[in-house]
């Protein structure tokens, strides 16, 4: 396989500094909708970078849950290796890629835990069997076998009949932008990139060569 030979051509769309709203979030949600009436695939994913103790980048895939005035919120163990870096470092750059639109928007920002009400309210509204998974999975810990997940739900099944509280090393993380960059594919790879920049508490729009 000659992979110098796989390549793509964008011409769907442009994007102007002017036509895009002078807050990116309201930008954002603009795209977002877009994309879900396009039915991309899993049109909420994100990948999520972020830098460990040891100073390493990692990164993972994770399903966005709220967009507000303040940022952007995701849900995991605190416990992952995730929640351990976003401890140690609370910096994170988030990217979500829809190709079906031929677009990426990219974002950098500092990162706080969600206060516990509102993580009691999401872990309140996820299915019965993924409030128990919470329970089960001690993540990004090396297990023996998958069978020890099964009997930990179980085991969380039978405590927890009706009512499953959410457990104190779950919940959710906001992060909060200071950039946000806008890229749409173009031909020739003259690709438009509108970034928003926080200054001052104003958001800069400006154009970067791509």
């Amino acid at each position: 396989m000659n992979l110098h030979d796989i390549r793509e051509d964008y011409s769907q769309r442009r994007l102007s500094e002017h036509d895009c709203a002078d807050n990116p979030l309201t930008q954002f949600e603009q795209w977002l909708a877009e994309a879900v009436n396009a039915q991309a695939n899993e049109p909420t994913a994100v990948n999520v970078a972020t830098v460990g103790e040891d100073g390493r980048p990692q990164s993972r895939m994770v399903l966005l849950k709220e967009v507000s005035p303040q940022g952007f919120v995701f849900f995991t163990n605190y416990h992952s290796r995730k929640g351990l870096a976003l401890a140690a470092r609370p910096y994170a750059a988030l990217t979500f890629f829809w190709p079906e639109l031929e677009r990426q928007v990219r974002i950098e920002g500092r990162v706080e835990k969600l206060p516990a009400a509102a993580s009691d309210q999401y872990f309140a509204s996820r299915p019965y069997a993924s409030r128990l998974g919470a329970w089960a999975s001690e993540q990004s810990s090396v297990i023996a076998d998958k069978n020890i997940l099964v009997k930990r739900a179980a085991a969380a099944g039978l405590k927890h009949p009706l009512h499953v509280p959410r457990p104190p090393h779950w919940g959710g993380y906001l992060v909060i932008p200071d950039q946000i960059e806008f890229w749409q594919g173009r031909p020739s790879r003259l690709h438009d990139r509108i970034r928003y920049r926080l200054s001052d508490g104003l958001w800069i729009k400006e154009r970067l060569a791509p």
